[in-house]
């Protein structure tokens, strides 16, 4: 058998196999960085205890779609645990019951309004969120106990750390707008462009100086406090 036609195709596959495996990837040329800072503005010029619980999100048509994902929020010690829950569209949030009592987890916001009902301890009940928004959830039997699950169609997603830094990778280069929203402050957006040259930096400030805690009503839309006795638990 005549072996130096093979043996001609090697010497010109190594050196090409070599330049693969020296080449950097696609998606490590091809993607950006956006990394940057939430400050959040205090009365009394506090230190903000919560900046952590802010959403950061970019939204622009390279932006790819989250991946919808099955989460728990529990109720625990008359609190709804983690307090903030952010997910894609298409997601479940179970609400399991660690309490030694009732609880009836609801919710009247439009984009997802929802009463799952009376159930006790160990038990544990789900509800699917179609679309984005943000969806306040409440105990009918509990005043206190206020949840949020925060539906967000941008799969480009995240939240900072306690310092208020945050991160986003693998960012298609193109034109976004960057978004970031808290409880107390509302949203504030910013147009920022992303290259795979160098990290965009970016510095949002949200002002929750003027933010005031407001009683909610159960789901029946009456006062907590002007119900009998008897129906809370």
């Amino acid at each position: 058998m005549d072996t130096a036609p093979l043996a001609g195709r090697l010497r010109w596959l190594c050196p090409l196999a070599a330049l693969i495996a020296a080449a950097p990837t696609a998606s490590a040329q091809t993607v950006g960085v956006v990394a940057g800072q939430i400050k959040m503005l205090e009365k009394g010029d506090r230190p903000s205890s919560d900046v952590g619980q802010t959403v950061v999100w970019l939204v622009g048509s390279q932006a790819p779609a989250g991946r919808a994902s099955h989460v728990e929020m529990a109720t625990e010690g008359k609190q709804f645990l983690p307090h903030l829950v952010v997910v894609a569209p298409g997601s479940s949030v179970a609400f399991p019951n660690h309490d030694p009592f009732n609880h009836n987890v609801f919710s009247l916001s439009p984009e997802a309004p929802f009463d799952l009902g009376l159930y006790g301890r160990g038990e544990a009940k789900s509800i699917t969120f179609r679309q984005p928004g943000t969806i306040q959830v409440y105990c009918n039997f509990h005043a206190q106990m206020r949840g949020i699950v925060f539906v967000v169609a941008s799969g480009l997603v995240t939240q900072p750390g306690a310092d208020g830094s945050f991160q986003l990778d693998g960012v298609p280069p193109g034109e976004y707008v960057l978004h970031a929203w808290h409880e107390r402050s509302g949203e504030v957006q910013q147009p920022v462009t992303v290259t795979a040259e160098e990290p965009s930096a970016v510095t949002l400030t949200l002002d929750a100086r003027g933010y005031r805690l407001k009683p909610h009503l159960d789901k029946n839309g009456q006062s907590y406090y002007s119900r009998e006795e008897g129906s809370r638990y």
